[in-house]
């Protein structure tokens, strides 16, 4: 049916209707007054939302743009980084190191388990020298369903006293806790795309005094990036380029709705979602990818054993006009990950649960009973 299309997938996220209302406006001059006092409106909201007194900078990009800048603006070839690696961001951002002539060392996990933070400080405690200038870290890692324990790391990474922390929490933002001044976070990348509830096309960095201080002496290349020139212009409520007007209209309203809606309300149903949907997983009999401990309130990845994870997929958008996200490099046509954040609520998790059991019949998948996933499903919802 047409217009009925529904993303179940880790980003872009579904929008509200008045969020997509927003976007409609005629856009205004971006060196106008009236421009100002959004800028100003979104910039209060950001903070709220990170739990921040400390910069946060807005850029016309994605959320590996966000990262990007974060690594750029506060480091010096040569200089010494830990990136963690469990998944295909984790890997990406080491990627992105080494293009910078970074000294990159990895500290990894395999794909669908958490890092250790132990690791971390091992490696943290053995520099005496002080050489390590950062640990950079995805929180929320999409590509696996796996959530790392940034509160354990970050504590060792403060322990260190010199090295800086840098945070991809582009799936985390907006769906779990990440009180960035609690935490002690440096450098925190986010994108609109997901648990912000707006079209792709803005970057969040999040920026410490002690992230400022490296600023300074910092030397790798940048200019549109540069975030010393949006924060000059931050403090005066307004931007260094051109920005996508209309998607501030839209990141206004979706933060005054999360404002209504809580932190600590928007954390629970997160929570709740991921608990729902890892209990009908199990009622089907198809493997979860990440374990219970490890896992991201964002995605949840399914590895299913006797049945194609493609063509669920394929099925799913057919049938039900579903978006499933697939795997991505060796986990392609492995799992497949269904996404429960930003502008998802219970009745979306029971619509996609129960489409998946109509797929699963049509595919010739026997092994569950007919309705045993909406009812586990059903008894997370009516217990939360």
């Amino acid at each position: 049916m047409q217009d009925k299309s529904m993303l179940m997938i880790p980003g872009p996220t579904p929008v509200p209707e008045s969020v997509l209302l927003s976007l409609s406006k005629h856009p205004i001059g971006h060196r106008s007054g009236d421009f100002s006092e959004i800028m100003a409106a979104v910039m209060a909201g950001l903070k709220w939302l990170h739990q921040t007194t400390n910069d946060v900078l807005i850029l016309t990009a994605s959320g590996t743009g966000a990262m990007e800048a974060g690594i750029i603006n506060f480091l010096s070839a040569g200089d010494r980084v830990l990136v963690g690696c469990n998944g295909k961001f984790g890997d990406r951002w080491g990627e992105v190191c080494d293009a910078y002539s970074l000294k990159t060392e990895r500290i990894t996990a395999p794909w669908g388990q958490p890092l250790n933070p132990d690791d971390f400080k091992a490696a943290l405690e053995a520099d005496t020298a002080k050489t390590i200038k950062a640990v950079i870290i995805t929180h929320s890692e999409t590509s696996t369903g796996v959530i790392n324990d940034l509160e354990a790391i970050s504590r060792h990474v403060k322990a260190h006293g010199q090295a800086l922390i840098i945070v991809d929490a582009v799936t985390s933002l907006g769906a779990v806790n990440v009180p960035v001044d609690e935490w002690g976070l440096d450098v925190v990348g986010s994108g609109s795309q997901k648990g912000y509830m707006i079209p792709p096309g803005l970057a969040f960095v999040s920026v410490s005094a002690k992230a400022w201080e490296a600023y300074k002496t910092a030397t790798l290349p940048k200019f549109y990036l540069d975030l010393g020139k949006y924060r000059k212009d931050a403090a005066k409520n307004t931007t260094p380029f051109t920005p996508p007007v209309n998607l501030f209209f839209a990141l206004k309203t979706a933060l005054e709705m999360m404002q209504a809606e809580g932190l600590e309300n928007i954390f629970a149903r997160h929570h709740r979602l991921m608990q729902a949907t890892r209990a009908a997983m199990k009622a089907l009999n198809l493997p979860l990818y990440a374990p219970d401990h490890c896992a991201s309130p964002a995605i949840t990845a399914v590895a299913p054993q006797g049945v194609e994870a493609e063509k669920i997929r394929s099925l799913m958008k057919k049938r039900f006009d579903i978006a499933l996200a697939g795997g991505q490099d060796h986990l392609k046509g492995q799992i497949f990950r269904l996404g429960h954040l930003g502008f998802v609520s219970d009745r979306d998790i029971l619509a996609a649960v129960s489409a998946l059991e109509v797929v699963l019949g049509e595919l010739g998948y026997t092994n569950f009973s007919p309705g045993a996933g909406v009812a586990a499903a059903s008894r997370v919802l009516t217990t939360a």
